[in-house]
């Protein structure tokens, strides 16, 4: 397959672009992406779709469907799938290449000043300001999601029940298959439909009790290919291989090393690059974060040229459709928690109001607001400590 790629798998409304304005795209998203993956979906989107229209509404549902279905980060796969659609093979490295490049580094930073001065930095004041506007970001993303997505009664039910169980604590991937095999028996009435789906997750792989980078890196690969969900599920993962039976981290270090992926820009896997410079140094660092990113770039690449033939499929379709909603009803449920964390006082309600306000009236840039909101909660934290 040449790097350009056909109209039909892009299905973009300009022509194939340039390395360059792909690593600039996605650069500054992994830069200013706070939040998680529905804010880095939300941003995104806005980048992609809305500002530089490099796909349709639809093609970045399906791509972000697709996504959902394999394991590893979602928002760091559809990262890697954009750069496949708007610039081919070389895209979809420097896509995902970039969108990690940042977290990796700011994380890499903070494990140096863990491992020195015995603590991580203190960085909640940051995300004060920045919490509120990440929330109004991703409402304003579902709102042009949904219209696209939400195609008739069943699909709006749906939806509404995967934000519903997930928030009541339902398995993600249970969600997502659920959603996607509920679709295609409502479209498909009468076609005996047998899907099986079935996850496989290898026992803790331990080659031995040294700090071996090789047991490093091939930890980290088997983590990378198998774990689906949330970042506690990662962090389920981690536990039972560092602690319990590599006991190379403590407890302490492994939730220490959780919060500072969340507290970074970019993907929450990044949580890898701080646990692999505990161990190693930076040679770990870098082995390990590139251990646990690897599968999301070859299940990219792999399955990539079968998402339009998905789609001229009727039931392959539904399914692909039934997916699209419950990603899009994850994210709801993503929102609600997140925004019963961010909006603690009467600041940052306004604040998140505000941003809502300026992004759907004038479609602003969302990473001047973003750098505004820390800028603005920086400014209301000193306030409050002068008074």
């Amino acid at each position: 397959m040449s790097d350009t790629v056909s109209a039909e798998q892009s299905d973009a409304s300009t022509a194939p672009g340039s390395l360059r304005e792909v690593a600039a795209v996605f650069l500054k998203l992994g830069t200013i992406a706070f939040g998680g993956p529905a804010a880095h979906i939300a941003l995104m989107r806005q980048e992609v779709v809305e500002r530089r229209q490099w796909v349709t509404e639809q093609r970045f549902l399906d791509l972000l469907g697709a996504s959902n279905l394999i394991p590893g980060p979602t928002s760091t796969e559809l990262a890697i799938y954009l750069g496949y659609a708007r610039a081919g093979r070389r895209g979809l490295l420097l896509a995902g290449t970039l969108f990690i490049l940042p977290a990796m580094l700011i994380v890499l930073a903070f494990a140096w000043a863990y491992r020195r001065y015995g603590a991580t930095a203190n960085a909640q004041w940051v995300l004060y300001g920045i919490k509120p506007v990440i929330i109004a970001i991703i409402l304003v993303a579902l709102v042009g999601l949904i219209r696209t997505a939400v195609t008739d009664v069943p699909t709006a039910l749906v939806g509404v029940a995967v934000a519903v169980l997930l928030v009541l604590g339902v398995n993600p991937l249970v969600l997502l298959v659920g959603a996607g095999l509920i679709i295609v028996l409502v479209r498909q009435r009468g076609v005996l439909t047998r899907l099986r789906p079935t996850l496989l997750v290898p026992a803790p792989l331990v080659l031995g009790s040294s700090h071996s980078l090789l047991t490093l890196f091939l930890t980290f690969l088997k983590i990378g290919a198998v774990v689906w969900g949330s970042g506690y599920v990662l962090l389920a993962f981690l536990r039972t291989d560092f602690v319990q039976h590599l006991h190379w981290l403590t407890d302490r270090q492994l939730v220490d090393a959780v919060a500072v992926g969340q507290l970074t820009p970019g993907p929450v896997f990044t949580t890898a690059t701080f646990i692999g410079y505990l161990v190693a140094g930076v040679p770990g660092a870098l082995l390990a974060t590139l251990a646990i990113f690897l599968p999301s770039f070859l299940f990219v690449a792999l399955l990539y040229p079968l998402v339009p033939r998905i789609r001229r499929s009727a039931v392959a379709s539904a399914a692909l459709d039934g997916v699209n909603v419950a990603a899009l009803g994850l994210i709801a449920g993503v929102a609600w928690e997140l925004g019963r964390a961010a909006l603690v006082d009467a600041f940052t309600v306004v604040l998140s109001v505000a941003a809502l306000g300026i992004l759907l009236r004038y479609r602003a840039n969302s990473a001047w607001l973003i750098g505004a909101g820390a800028i603005l909660g920086l400014a209301y934290h000193l306030l409050a400590v002068a008074l």
